[in-house]
C-alpha cells in the first residue's frame, strides 16, 4: 500500500496546537484527520487502520497513555507517536515502554513532525503490505481445496477470486449449470473480511414476483393479505455478509429495478414501510444465460448488468478442463465416503477412460453424483463397466495424470490431423476455447509438429 492511500489521525485538544499540526500534514501532501478526545480517536480506529496516530500526552478523559495502550492491544502494529509536553521524559520513556513508535517534545517544528510521521507511515505501509500478502497466499492455498483443479482455466479463477474476496466489490459469476456458481459465491464470502457474517443464498428463478419481492426486501405486518407480522428480508439479514443470487436471468423486472437501488443506495425498504434501512451486503449474482444479450432483447436492464459487471467469473465447463476429472474425482469420492461412513472403491482405469470421454451436460455437479454412486455401489450409466475386460483392468496400468495427459493429447492430434493443423477450427471442434487449445498444444510439444507449424496464429 502507498503512502498516498494512508492517512493520519490527529488527537490533541487545543484547537490551536490540532489546526497547526493538522495544516503541517497537509501541506506534505499527506490525508489526515483530527479529533479533540482519546475517545472519539478510538471511535474512529479500528485493526488494519489504513494510517498512523499522533497524539498528545495529556488530552481530557482517557491521555495519551490510555490510547497507546488501547491501540497497542487492539492492533499492535499501529504506529502512534506522541507529542510530549517540555520537560516530560519520564512520560516519553513510559510511552516508549507503552508501544509508542516515537515521540516529539514540545516546541517542534513542522519539519521535525512530518519526518517523524513520514517514518511511521512507510512502517504501517510495509506492515500493512506483508499483511495483504499473507492473507493473499493462505487465501491461494485454501482455495484449492474448495475450487479442486489443475487446469489454465482454474487456476486463473483462483488467482482472480484470491485477488478480490477482500474487496466490497460486487460480483457477476456466469457459468453453465452445474460447474459450481455458489462454491465460488462461499469462496468469496470465505476469504473475504465478511466471513463471520452470514451468508445468504436464494434461487431468483421459480419464484412468484409477490414472494421473491418479500424474500428479497421483507415486508411489514399487513403489507399484504397473509403478512401477519414483520418479516426480515434476505439482503437486510445479509448485512455485514454476503448475499448470493443465483439464476439472475429469472428476475422480474420490477425486482430488478429495486435490486438497481439496493446495489446504487445501500439501503432497503421493506414491503408495506416508508423508511430505508442501511445495509452493508456484498452482491454475488450468478447466472448461466449471456445478460448482454438479454438486456439488447429487453428481459434484462442493461445499467444493472454493468453495475454487476465492474467484476465478472467465468467458470469453465467440465469438457473444457478434462485434466482435473482424476482430481475431481478423488476429492469427491472421499468426501463421500466420509459422509456415507463408505470405503472408497477408487476409480478403475476403464472407468477413468469413461470419465475423460464422457460429454458431462451437468458438470462437476454430474461428476459429484457419479462419485456417490461408485462409493454407494449404485448403478451408474457414466461408469457403466461390462464392457471392461478385467484383465485388461488387472494389468498395471499408468498413473491417472499420465493417463489424462496420453488421452488428451490423442484427441488434440487426431482434430489437428483432421483440420490440417488449424488451431481455430480445431477448437471449435473440441469446443473449447482458442486459447486453452494453444495452451495444451505448447504444452504437449505439438507446436513444432508440421501439422501444426505456424498455425497457433491462425
Amino acid at each position: 500500500m502507498r503512502i498516498t492511500e494512508l492517512s493520519v489521525l490527529v488527537v490533541e485538544d487545543d484547537p490551536h496546537m490540532r489546526l497547526g499540526c493538522v495544516q503541517a500534514i497537509q501541506l506534505a501532501g499527506i490525508q489526515v484527520q483530527a479529533v479533540d478526545s482519546a475517545e472519539a480517536a478510538i471511535a474512529a480506529l479500528h485493526p488494519g487502520f489504513p494510517g498512523v496516530v499522533v497524539t498528545d500526552m495529556r488530552l481530557p478523559g482517557k491521555d495519551g497513555l490510555e490510547l497507546i495502550r488501547w491501540c497497542r492491544t487492539h492492533d499492535a502494529d499501529l504506529p502512534v507517536v506522541m507529542i510530549t509536553g517540555h520537560g516530560d521524559v519520564g512520560l516519553a520513556v513510559e510511552a516508549m515502554r507503552s508501544g509508542a513508535y516515537d515521540f516529539i517534545p514540545k516546541p517542534f517544528s513542522r519539519e521535525a513532525l512530518v519526518e517523524v510521521v513520514r517514518r511511521a507511515l512507510e512502517k504501517r505501509s510495509l506492515t500493512l503490505e506483508v499483511e495483504k500478502l499473507r492473507r493473499t497466499l493462505a487465501s491461494r492455498a485454501s482455495l484449492e481445496s474448495q475450487l479442486v483443479g489443475v487446469s489454465p482455466q482454474i487456476q486463473r479463477v483462483r488467482a482472480l477470486l484470491a485477488d478480490i474476496a477482500d474487496s466490497p466489490v460486487d460480483v457477476l459469476v456466469h457459468g453453465e449449470t452445474g460447474t459450481g456458481k455458489e462454491v465460488v459465491a462461499q469462496a468469496l464470502h470465505t476469504h473475504s473480511k465478511r466471513h463471520n457474517a452470514p451468508f445468504v443464498a436464494l434461487n431468483c428463478g421459480g419464484m412468484p414476483d409477490n414472494l421473491l419481492d418479500s424474500e428479497l426486501f421483507g415486508h411489514e405486518p399487513g403489507a399484504f393479505t397473509g403478512a401477519q407480522k414483520r418479516r426480515i428480508g434476505r439482503i437486510e439479514h445479509a448485512d455485514k455478509g454476503t448475499l448470493f443470487l443465483d439464476e439472475l436471468e429469472t428476475m422480474p423486472m420490477a425486482m430488478q429495478i429495486k435490486l438497481l437501488r439496493v446495489l446504487q443506495e445501500r439501503r432497503v425498504q421493506r414491503l408495506g414501510s416508508n423508511e430505508q434501512t442501511e445495509v452493508d451486503v456484498r452482491i454475488v449474482a450468478a447466472t448461466k444465460e449471456n445478460l448482454l444479450l438479454h438486456a439488447k432483447g429487453g428481459h434484462f436492464r442493461l445499467d444493472l448488468y454493468y453495475r454487476l459487471n465492474i467484476a465478472a467469473i467465468e467458470l469453465p465447463p467440465l469438457r473444457e478442463r478434462r485434466e482435473d476429472i482424476p482430481l475431481l474425482m478423488e476429492h469427491f469420492m472421499l468426501l463421500a465416503a466420509s459422509r456415507y461412513a463408505r470405503p472408497n472403491p477408487g476409480v478403475t482405469p476403464h472407468q477413468l477412460r469413461l470419465l475423460l470421454s464422457h460429454e458431462w451436460p451437468g458438470n462437476v455437479r454430474e461428476l459429484r453424483n457419479v462419485a456417490d454412486c461408485l462409493v454407494l455401489g449404485i448403478p451408474c450409466a457414466v461408469v457403466e463397466t461390462t464392457a471392461a475386460s478385467p484383465a485388461a483392468d488387472d494389468a498395471p496400468a499408468p498413473s491417472l495424470p499420465e493417463m489424462v495427459e496420453r488421452y488428451e493429447r490423442e484427441l488434440i492430434v487426431a482434430e489437428l490431423d483432421k483440420h490440417k493443423g488449424n488451431v481455430a477450427h480445431s477448437a471449435r471442434a473440441l469446443r473449447i476455447p482458442k486459447t486453452t487449445l494453444a495452451d495444451k498444444v505448447r504444452k504437449y510439444g505439438l507446436a513444432q509438429a508440421p501439422a501444426v507449424e505456424g498455425s497457433l496464429l491462425d
